[in-house]
């Protein structure tokens, strides 16, 4: 016959409950996460410990959980502090700052001077609000820090890592920065070329080289709008995987006639090898641009002459590898870990004298991830780069 918990346990699990969801709607999940831990150490704690590396001793009840399980189960860390010492942590608590912090000083414990001066505010003080630390644990670690006042001047010291919001944060900023950046530039030479323009009117020779560097400089902007636009759209969907039949050697050959239009004679050097290609499972609009930009890539970068080989075959049962490659001067290994990166180049001036602007790879990428697929990108520097893409095949029952 199975035992029921305590009554004081079950009329204590009770209340913390409705405590946190009160404090849930009037403050917000975070708030009542602290509430709750906090409920759950005023209950479960009569006195103050008596062991530092515990939270709390074993109810006698065997029925009952011991703090320091319950505690234990939370993934961030906490830290139970009384007489402004560290009188008990979670194993989170203990592997940021180290099993030696039990019985320190919590100041010491936390060795950082916003949580020190935070901690001094007083034992029965909250924390107004959470306190931003960075560099504790690692220099490029970046934790909230939140404090609750118990009974008999204990608190609770509840940290939350922010290391990947913050990282998300840098990267939308950088972004853009660098997308301002790229637009200035051209958008600076249209204006001072109009300028120029106006005093040069009489002169139809000037006048028509100006307009050409204008246009150059127009349709620039005009592809890093449309790559930006792009990028934005794939993002969006790339929790949506696609689900419709390509031929990736049709779509490859018609990619190659879109790029002889504009670049005749490099288009002739590119050489479709087509193995046992099935199609794949993908989005034919984004499949397309990827092999616009990789192709586009080789053709832009490749030596002049030089062959442009698209290989398409059967990887396994389930995949297809794609392979592009060029004979170039290189990349070298310092690089390659960068190059989907949104706006890296390897060298900027020739990377705009080609046309680029420098979000090829990186919507090349996200395009990939969205298709569940996988991107290499090999080099060997005065020999060639290959870019090496695989992607699912189409189930039979899906059309082409």
């Amino acid at each position: 016959m199975p035992r029921f918990a305590a009554p004081r346990t079950v009329f204590g699990i009770l209340l913390m409950l409705i405590t946190a969801g009160s404090v849930g709607l009037a403050g917000g999940i975070e708030a009542a996460g602290i509430a709750a831990i906090g409920l759950v150490v005023m209950l479960l704690i009569a006195a103050p410990p008596t062991e530092p590396e515990r939270i709390a001793a074993a109810i006698p009840d065997s029925d009952d959980v011991a703090v320091a399980d319950v505690i234990d189960a939370i993934f961030e860390p906490v830290l139970l502090i009384a007489d402004n010492r560290v009188a008990a942590a979670n194993r989170a608590g203990r592997a940021l700052l180290g099993e030696h912090i039990l019985g320190e000083d919590v100041r010491v414990a936390i060795r950082h001077p916003a949580a020190a001066e935070r901690l001094l505010e007083g034992e029965n003080v909250e924390s107004p609000a959470p306190l931003h630390l960075a560099g504790l644990g690692s220099r490029d670690q970046h934790w909230e820090m939140r404090i609750h006042a118990l009974p008999r001047g204990q608190r609770i010291v509840h940290l939350s890592d922010r290391t990947g919001s913050h990282a998300a944060d840098r990267i939308r900023v950088d972004f853009v920065a660098n997308a301002s950046h790229e637009l200035r530039t051209p958008l600076a030479s249209i204006l001072g070329f109009i300028e120029t323009l106006e005093d040069a009117a009489d002169d139809p020779e000037t006048s028509a080289r100006f307009l050409k560097v204008m246009d150059a400089e127009a349709r620039r902007m005009q592809r890093l709008i449309d790559d930006l636009m792009s990028l934005s759209r794939i993002e969006a969907e790339k929790y949506r995987a696609p689900d419709d039949s390509v031929d990736l050697g049709t779509l490859a050959q018609e990619v190659r006639t879109e790029l002889a239009a504009t670049s005749p004679r490099r288009a002739a050097d590119i050489a479709i090898e087509l193995g046992d290609a099935p199609p794949v499972r993908g989005d034919r609009v984004q499949l397309s641009q990827l092999l616009h930009n990789i192709i586009g890539n080789a053709m832009k970068y490749g030596r002049d002459g030089s062959p442009v080989r698209v290989t398409l075959r059967r990887s396994s049962e389930t995949m297809l590898c794609l392979c592009v490659s060029d004979e170039s001067e290189g990349i070298g290994p310092e690089h390659l870990p960068r190059l989907t990166e949104r706006f890296y180049r390897v060298d900027s001036s020739r990377s705009r004298a080609a046309g680029g602007t420098g979000l090829g790879l990186a919507i090349v990428k996200h395009i990939v991830e969205r298709h569940r697929g996988r991107l290499d990108i090999a080099s060997t520097v005065g020999q060639g780069t290959t870019v090496t893409i695989l992607l699912p095949l189409a189930t039979p029952s899906e059309p082409v």
